[in-house]
């Protein structure tokens, strides 16, 4: 049974990338910070461990390691933050939400990572979930948009360290999810896609053979079994 670690999973892309490998036979660990809302989604799920913290913790980052168990196959780093709601421009923004957004977005991610590193077989695969807003200038996505700019940075680095596995940043491009509403409050945003149709480019990269580097998911070939 392969086994993966999925961060921000009690909802969006990280509840519906966690339902398909369930479905696949995978055994999978995931995380939220909010215990009620992690537990409606997987409280009783087979193949589902739910661990209960705020990756920006190092012992919670241990704690989703040790339960993985002595072989990891796949790391997907999807759980991150907004920043202020609305969106504040770079001049107003509050330096002390710019380094919890880092935190968060860029820190926690490679701090996962590190920990998982000695346990991953051969030919895993670490996802790191990115936005078009790390390569786009966006008024009022500066903090967002450059942690994970700085995200892809370490990923990018990451890989060409570590040639031996599969290490990708995916943009999963616009989502129906509640950080996306959260972007823009008071607004209609049922034109976007769920977050399902983000899913299996997702799976291509986990499934096949692309090389390391950055894919957008959407645009990616489908059909890869994980």
């Amino acid at each position: 049974m392969s086994t993966a670690i999925v961060t921000g999973a009690s909802r969006g892309l990280g509840r519906e990338l966690t339902r398909t490998l369930v479905n696949r036979g995978w055994r999978v660990v995931v995380d939220a910070r909010g215990q009620d809302e992690l537990g409606r989604a997987w409280s009783g799920v087979h193949g589902v461990l739910p661990v209960v913290g705020d990756i920006a913790d190092p012992a919670h980052r241990l704690a989703l390691v040790e339960a993985a168990g002595h072989e990891i196959d796949l790391v997907v780093n999807n759980a991150s933050v907004l920043g202020p709601s609305p969106l504040p421009s770079l001049a107003e923004y509050p330096l002390s939400e710019l380094r919890r957004v880092y935190e968060i977005n860029v820190v926690a991610p490679l701090g996962l990572i590190q920990l998982a590193l000695p346990l991953l077989r051969t030919g895993a695969r670490i996802l790191d979930i990115t936005s078009d807003a790390a390569v786009e200038a966006y008024e009022g996505w500066g903090g967002y948009g450059s942690s994970k700019a700085a995200l892809e940075q370490v990923t990018a680095v990451l890989a060409a360290e570590r040639p031996d596995l599969r290490i990708y940043t995916v943009d999963p491009g616009d989502m129906r999810t509640q950080m996306h509403q959260e972007a823009f409050p008071g607004e209609d945003i049922s034109d976007r896609p769920p977050p399902e149709e983000s899913v299996p480019g997702l799976l291509a990269l986990i499934g096949g053979d692309l090389p390391s580097g950055r894919y957008r998911a959407r645009e990616l070939p489908v059909g890869a079994a994980a």
